[in-house]
């Protein structure tokens, strides 16, 4: 099935088209870039999935979002240093043959995340 993430601003109530996007996969502390991209139109990474049904393992990953320069390319005016820099999700995979959508919603104050379907 694979690896999914779509991004809301509930600030603005859009998608978070433009936000930069990290995927790691994470061994302990050690951690292995997997991909990056820039969220489309409908805040979704524009190749679609991030990891389809054949590179997605079992383990743990990391999700990490840049927030704080997404709000600034917006016109947000942020105080220094900012409230959220980058938000990053740990989360894991035990059962790779399912599908795993980590949607976040956000505003430059507070985030929340779940695991979607």
């Amino acid at each position: 099935m694979g690896l999914s993430t779509h991004v809301l601003d509930t600030m603005h109530g859009t998608p978070a088209a433009g936000m930069r996007v990290t995927l790691y996969a994470t061994e302990g502390d050690a951690l292995r870039l997997l991909k990056q991209f820039v969220l489309n139109q409908d805040g979704r990474n524009p190749g679609g999935l991030l990891l389809d049904a054949t590179e997605l393992q079992r383990g743990s990953y990391r999700l990490v979002f840049d927030v704080a320069a997404y709000f600034k390319a917006c016109g947000v005016a942020l105080p220094e240093p900012n409230f959220l820099n980058q938000v990053c999700l740990d989360f894991g995979v035990a059962t790779p043959e399912q599908h795993y959508h980590v949607p976040l919603l956000v505003s430059p104050w507070s985030y929340s995340t779940y695991r979607g379907s």
